[in-house]
């Protein structure tokens, strides 16, 4: 009998061995408490609603309980994941290619918008066991008949809230309608909005409810309200937060796309290194944004809080709510970016009179009062700009021509000029590459690749600015 003080280990639950020992390998030995809460359930094969903040661990949740009842000698898709948006895709699918590193031939297939039809209708040819995707390049297959969900046991949402506040509601109802009717149903939220209920009442049976408190302490997060008249002073506002307290990665959240790009291009006339992320961006952009962004080329990222999912950050200094979030569990999930794994993080807030609704709301969910601070005094404006630390080069080649992170740090580490420590991150995708690389050594960086050859050929580089 397992005693109740290793309750919390992996090695505690009905899991396949092999999943166990690989976790290990990742240093993932005891449980989140979303882990501890929801697993038990998942793999008793029960119907389960989860919702947990951002790192709270749930993508392992959903992942080691599809992969331990997966069956990888029938070539059939088994399982289907589905998130909001194509970077979150492509995070959940790295995650469940880490954990799966123990089964052998099991293949995990991408399906978003944004990226060539093509190629994804011939690896759907070829199978897959599970397929993580957007509802929108789902339906799209499934309409053309290219995706069969006959054998389908899983069904996972994730990020459930933000696919109904994007409006997939009738790719949801069409991919419920084809998914076998004795299948497994996993929903994973960061908010539980209204709307959520009768998509769970429709398609999921007795599920379990799982609810891991969003509240963060104190000693993680430090959050500061500051007040200002009208939003006109909300950019000024900005700026002397951002000389007083002089992070290297700041988000700044907006409530809408318009007001994003705008703050993102006022702060960029000011000398900040700043970058917007919003819904209106071609997949493209996103991709770059994203990349410079979490390589630590751009000190500032404004955002939407759904083009914001799937940002895959290692240490987030601090949050700028530039509004406050119409929804506390909202503003809970906004500034749970920061702090994370023992780190401190910052979150300072803007509010207006206009907004004392949103405050008592607020204040009520966190059980505390909220106090306003006065902002900094102008003369802030005179601490020198946090400048980037690195700088992102594109390479024009990628995955299709074979080329390989260890080739691109092995050209820039040639000889004396360039050290390992002054490469930074270094992130592929089909036919591009994008490397960190120390300011100091942009140029030199930059002419290596230039000059040079990887794979015995020449790339095109350039610097993104």
């Amino acid at each position: 009998m397992q005693s109740p003080a290793n309750s919390s280990l992996f090695s505690s639950l009905p899991l396949n061995k092999a999943l166990v020992d690989n976790l290990a390998t990742m240093d993932y030995n005891e449980m989140t408490p979303i882990q501890a809460q929801s697993l038990p359930a998942i793999l008793a094969n029960k119907d389960v609603i989860a919702q947990g903040k951002t790192g709270s661990g749930k993508t392992a949740a959903f992942a080691l309980g599809l992969l331990n009842k997966l069956d990888v000698k029938k070539f059939r898709v088994q399982s289907l994941v589905l998130c909001p948006t194509r970077e979150l895709a492509d995070q959940v699918a790295k995650e469940i290619r880490k954990i799966a590193r123990s089964i052998h031939n099991i293949k995990v297939l991408t399906l978003c918008g944004g990226t060539p039809m093509g190629p994804q209708i011939g690896s759907l040819e070829h199978g897959a066991h599970i397929i993580v995707g957007t509802p929108g390049r789902i339906e799209d297959h499934l309409k053309k008949g290219r995706l069969n969900l006959d054998n389908l046991t899983t069904l996972v949402l994730d990020e459930a809230d933000r696919m109904l506040e994007m409006g997939f509601v009738d790719a949801l109802d069409l991919i419920f309608s084809l998914c076998p009717k004795q299948r497994q149903t996993l929903l994973f939220s960061a908010t539980f909005p209204t709307e959520i209920q009768p998509l769970t009442e429709r398609f999921m049976q007795d599920p379990v409810t799982v609810k891991v408190a969003s509240t963060h302490q104190e000693s993680t997060i430090n959050q500061h309200f500051y007040q200002v008249n009208d939003n006109s002073e909300r950019l000024f506002a900005v700026r002397l937060l951002l000389q007083q307290f002089q992070r290297e990665s700041t988000v700044i959240f907006c409530n809408t796309k318009l007001e994003c790009q705008e703050v993102a291009d006022q702060l960029n006339n000011f000398g900040f290194s700043a970058l917007a992320l919003h819904g209106d961006l071609e997949q493209k952009d996103r991709d770059q944004t994203l990349v410079r962004f979490a390589n630590k080329s751009a000190a500032i990222l404004v955002a939407t809080d759904v083009a914001a999912r799937g940002l895959d950050v290692d240490a987030l200094d601090a949050v700028i709510n530039y509004h406050i979030a119409h929804d506390p569990e909202i503003h809970v999930h906004r500034i749970g970016r920061t702090g994370r794994a023992g780190a401190t993080g910052v979150a300072l807030s803007l509010i207006s009179s206009k907004e004392a609704h949103k405050v008592i709301r607020l204040e009520e969910y966190l059980g505390q009062d909220i106090n306003v601070e006065d902002l900094p005094d102008e003369i802030v404006l005179n601490h020198d700009i946090v400048k980037p630390s690195m700088v992102t080069l594109q390479i024009d080649g990628g995955k299709k021509q074979k080329l390989r992170p260890g080739d691109i740090l092995g050209a820039l580490t040639a000889g004396k000029n360039i050290s390992g420590d002054q490469v930074g991150k270094i992130q592929m995708f089909p036919i591009r590459a994008y490397v960190a690389v120390h300011h100091k050594v942009a140029n030199i960086a930059l002419n290596k690749i230039m000059d040079g050859k990887m794979k015995g050929r020449n790339f095109r580089v350039r610097k993104l600015s």
